[in-house]
């Protein structure tokens, strides 16, 4: 089974009241060192079989006019999820 990943994001125009919010919340969780968060969102498509690239095509399709609203989103990647990339980014640190 193949997979493809599909990130999205705010265009930089657009104003993203999660990103401030949490960027407000770090600094008192003693991690100051961020200026700007920008929050997106990531898609994990599955496919029988390995991707092809009908498949990335299609999901770039799905991307521009399913997964994103292309007023306010900017699809910011399309790829094969490859072996040795998590599906989600692994939480490390103190807090997991």
């Amino acid at each position: 089974m193949g997979r493809i990943v599909v990130d999205v994001m705010l265009k930089p125009e657009i104003l993203d009241p999660q990103g401030q919010a949490v960027r407000g919340a770090l600094p008192r969780l003693g991690l100051d060192q961020f200026t700007d968060v920008r929050q997106g969102k990531r898609f994990v498509l599955s496919v029988d079989g390995p991707v092809t690239q009908t498949h990335l095509a299609s999901a770039r399709e799905a991307a521009e006019t399913l997964l994103s609203n292309p007023v306010i989103e900017d699809v910011v990647n399309v790829h094969e999820l490859t072996a040795d990339e998590p599906e989600q980014a692994p939480i490390t640190g103190a807090g997991a």
